[in-house]
């Protein structure tokens, strides 16, 4: 008999040699959108993980800033469509907007000859993982119990005891605060990317969008009253008001930078340069709109912009292609 995932890892667990860890084989994506649907169920048709969502549409106008540092067409200066999905972090389609979970904003641009480039960024400067392996085993770990139908916290617990590369994302919740609206929220790109400019030179950056509307977190009173649902009419009021707009920032890397580990924050002091501005116009609920079949992969990117070799960025791609499948098949 095949043993679960949850016997494995609790096995590996115990095992916290650096010998046991590396014996672990890697982590599939198909196995790691199963662990997805192990802890929230299967939603016929839906988004594996940030399930819950909505649209917007707009532009973005790209600076002659960036362009010591890259070749890419985002900065041409033309005035690129764009397409937005908002979304919260996890597979519940359920999930009360008044949740601790990460936010979500993901970019769809189209370049003037038909091409497209995707980002996909978090409300959150860092990841929870280092590497796919640990992503993978703290799903496991959080999966319901078959008996109580909660979570075993002696699993939580030694997920966190043997992976120390959750620890900076855990401690960063420990304070965190929901947006009190999607146009209320800074967006990071988390992961290090590489910009090449004309000239063949490579320079590492990491990149934000931040809300030319300024930063706004719920207080705890507020998260406590709010309705379950009030993100997307909060968006759409906003731009009956007129545009919402976010100022695109780069953060420029030195050498010693982590530039394969998005657990780890860069120095606030590095060099940023401030390159475009996104302005979005129209916002709905997702069904049925232009986001909803968006895959908003993260490698399909422009010429001029390169991912690094941070697994989890890499990871990410054949991931999302496992969900896309299964949710364009209506599984």
């Amino acid at each position: 008999m095949t043993p679960s995932p949850k016997l494995i890892l609790s096995t590996v667990m115990l095992l916290t040699a650096p010998l046991a860890m590396a014996a672990e084989p890697p982590v599939t994506p198909v196995q790691m959108i199963t662990a997805f649907e192990n802890v929230f169920g299967v939603h016929k048709g839906e988004r594996r993980n940030h399930t819950k969502g909505s649209c917007a549409t707009g532009e973005f106008v790209g600076l002659d800033a960036a362009q010591p540092y890259t070749r890419s067409a985002l900065f041409s200066g033309q005035t690129l469509p764009v397409i937005a999905r908002f979304s919260l972090g996890g597979g519940n389609p359920q999930s009360p907007d008044t949740a601790k979970s990460a936010r979500s904003m993901s970019l769809q641009f189209t370049l003037p000859e038909g091409q497209l480039h995707h980002m996909a960024m978090l409300n959150i400067p860092i990841s929870g993982a280092a590497t796919p392996q640990t992503f993978f085993d703290d799903l496991v770990a959080k999966a319901p119990d078959a008996t109580t139908g909660q979570p075993d916290p002696e699993l939580i617990k030694a997920f966190k005891a043997t992976h120390p590369d959750s620890l900076p994302l855990a401690e960063y919740l420990t304070t965190y605060m929901p947006p009190s609206s999607w146009a209320n929220s800074r967006y990071y790109g988390v992961h290090t990317f590489k910009f090449i400019n004309s000239d063949d030179k490579t320079s590492l950056v990491r990149w934000r969008f931040e809300p030319q509307d300024g930063v706004q977190d719920l207080t705890e009173e507020q998260r406590q009253q709010l309705p379950a649902n009030f993100l997307d009419q909060r968006l759409i009021d906003r731009l009956e008001q007129g545009p919402v707009r976010w100022n695109m920032i780069l953060s420029l890397g030195v050498e010693g930078d982590p530039e394969t580990n998005a657990t780890l924050l860069w120095p606030s002091h590095r060099e940023e340069v401030t390159v475009g501005t996104l302005t979005l116009t129209t916002a709905t609920a997702q069904k049925g709109a232009a986001c909803e079949t968006i895959n908003f992969d993260p490698l399909i990117m422009t010429d001029g912009i390169a991912p690094t070799d941070d697994p989890v960025l890499l990871f990410r791609s054949p991931a999302y292609a496992v969900s896309f499948g299964k949710r364009l098949s209506g599984q």
